[in-house]
């Protein structure tokens, strides 16, 4: 592997039951490069977001991760990679309801080690560039959709993770906020060398992306 490749797939298929979802997908994603995955409802872009965040393991192919073979790899060893280095944001936002808006990005930071002065500023930054500085003691009940959507952004990348893995992360965001989390996510390439995955049904709106791919009948293929 090379040394810039933070995740590489190896003919990747994912079967369900007696679906086959993703067929023969290799892809190499390089260290502080921003993916963009297309594709209309139902293809299966969640199940591809969830196997590159090692969420879910494919029926067949390998997984490297940082240049190791993580494919076979027992939950345990999965879930510490998952904690250090990727930051993943699923469609239902999954934000605790008793937890307030800042308690809520503060959390993966308190399962890896204990939180510092130097931790709740960064956290406060994050939600200010996300337009969330005025919610901070606020509860997931208490936010919009857009509101909640970018908080689960937020703690995604609260503890400045290797990959961010975006599930239709826009989907509940006008244009003017899209534009403004766009943002803080090439602030993020800048200052850490974050890589971005994200999933689309959008199949026209411009991202200021370095590669995009249309994914359509289980199989990658570049998007022009």
């Amino acid at each position: 592997m090379e040394d810039d490749n933070i995740l590489s797939l190896r003919k990747i298929s994912f079967q369900r039951g007696s679906e086959t979802v993703l067929r023969d997908i290799s892809l190499d994603i390089h260290r502080g490069e921003y993916y963009v995955i297309r594709g209309r409802s139902g293809v299966g872009k969640t199940t591809l977001a969830k196997i590159v965040s090692l969420l879910i393991k494919p029926s067949s192919g390998r997984i490297f991760f940082k240049g190791i073979d993580v494919t076979d790899k027992p939950e345990h060893v999965l879930s510490d990679l998952r904690l250090k280095y990727i930051g993943y944001v699923d469609q239902y936002y999954t934000l605790l309801e008793n937890f307030t808006v800042l308690e809520n990005v503060l959390l993966p930071l308190k399962l890896l080690r204990k939180v510092d002065d130097e931790d709740i500023r960064y956290a406060m930054n994050l939600l200010r560039d996300s337009g969330l500085e005025g919610k901070i003691n606020s509860y997931p009940r208490e936010l919009s959709g857009g509101e909640r959507q970018r908080v689960a952004i937020v703690r995604a990348l609260v503890k400045k993770p290797t990959l961010f893995v975006g599930d239709e992360p826009y989907s509940s965001l006008d244009d003017e906020t899209r534009d403004m989390i766009e943002k803080l996510l090439h602030r993020c390439i800048i200052d850490y060398g974050l890589t971005i995955i994200i999933t689309t049904t959008d199949l026209y709106t411009g991202f200021k992306s370095n590669k995009e791919y249309l994914l359509v009948n289980g199989r990658l293929k570049p998007f022009k």
